[in-house]
């Protein structure tokens, strides 16, 4: 009802705007310039008698005010003119069409493109139905595989889908009982382990558990080289106040770690917090060893840096011998712009545009990492 109310007077305001200017009389705004104007020509004779104004002055103005009385005689003329085209009910023509057609086409335009018989939207609904199609896909799926784990228990497969989606959406309770549920099942692995290692850790606001720690270590039993599990073991010594045992552990894991491995960086960033500077291996040389970082930690600054600098060293001897090693000169600008020293890191870069001239592929990887960390001269 008060839709229609206001559609009402919406109506009514349309066809007041439209019939207002058809019901006004037109002003003779001509005829009122005129009178204006002969009364300051009689003023002016008025002033001239009484010595007002001079003989010359008087005339200036009385011609001025004379062309005005003929311009506005002009257009009264005009507008009778005018008034004469346009009889009255021609007027009252105009306004009956407005006021019959303007209410019947609002109308028919609203039938024809509106919806009078959609029910109102409580507010509820309406936030509903403006969440994202993937945010509602997600919960979808989330209610489907649900109901499907209520009717079949003992479906591994189900907790299996569902339990990576828990842990992504924050639901870490759920990640966990999901992730018991599967192992339970279909029974232990390394990554079942590692998986619900990782949901009680997120459960505990990153806090390795002794629960998750027993988890972690469980899976490397299963299996030496399950990254995961290597990688919070180290968080977990970290944790426990043991920074060598988790620098040689993360170490360990970068040392056989591809050179495009997707979470070098992230274990990188962990050694860095430990205060060791990490960079990839070099291909066909071996790494720190475990030992070698356990002893750095214990190092002063002076002696940790003079380390890192001998390394650095040998790591130029090495591509002066063999300059086709699109890493390893990756790693020696690098490791010239940690340490801060510009110079050597611009003499590098020409060095190995030089050295990688005959491959293209290098050569352009190599400009890229260059202009990136603007030693272009």
């Amino acid at each position: 009802m008060t839709l229609w109310l206001a559609f009402a007077l919406m109506t009514a305001a349309a066809i007041f705007a439209v019939l207002w200017p058809l019901g006004r009389r037109t002003a003779n705004a001509g005829g009122s310039d005129i009178a204006v104007y002969r009364d300051q020509l009689d003023e002016i004779a008025r002033d001239r008698a009484t010595g007002l104004i001079g003989e010359a002055e008087a005339e200036a103005a009385k011609v001025e005010v004379s062309r005005r009385l003929i311009a506005a005689a002009d257009v009264a003329e005009a507008d009778k003119t005018v008034a004469g085209a346009s009889p009255l009910w021609r007027r009252r023509a105009t306004a009956l069409a407005g006021l019959v057609l303007l209410p019947i086409g609002a109308t028919a335009i609203y039938l024809t493109l509106g919806s009078p018989q959609l029910p109102g939207q409580p507010l509820a609904e309406r936030r509903a139905a403006a969440v994202q199609p993937q945010d509602r896909s997600i919960q979808e799926l989330i209610g489907r595989v649900e109901a499907h784990l209520e009717q079949n228990p003992n479906d591994a497969r189900g907790y299996e889908v569902i339990a990576p989606v828990y842990l992504r959406l924050g639901r870490f309770d759920d990640a966990v009982n999901a992730r018991r549920k599967l192992l339970a099942l279909s029974g232990e692995t390394a990554s079942r382990q590692a998986d619900l290692g990782e949901a009680l850790s997120a459960a505990s606001n990153g806090v390795i558990t002794v629960e998750a720690k027993t988890a972690f270590e469980r899976a490397l039993v299963l299996d030496a080289n399950d990254l995961k599990a290597k990688f919070f073991v180290g968080v977990a010594a970290e944790q426990d106040g043991d920074k060598p045992k988790a620098a040689a552990i993360w170490t360990g894991m970068l040392k056989d770690a591809p050179a495009d491995a997707p979470w070098a960086p992230m274990v990188r960033e962990s050694l860095a917090r430990l205060g060791v500077v990490s960079t990839p291996p070099i291909a066909g040389t071996a790494g720190p060893s475990a030992a070698d970082v356990a002893a750095a930690n214990t190092m002063s600054e002076q002696d940790r840096a003079d380390m890192i600098r001998g390394m650095v060293a040998r790591l130029a001897d090495k591509l002066k011998e063999d300059g086709s090693d699109l890493e390893g000169w990756q790693r020696l600008l690098r490791a010239y712009m940690v340490m801060g020293d510009r110079d050597k890191a611009t003499a590098a870069a020409g060095d190995a545009r030089k050295a990688l001239a005959s491959d293209p592929e290098k050569l352009r990887q190599i400009g890229e990492l260059i202009k990136s960390m603007g030693l272009e001269g």
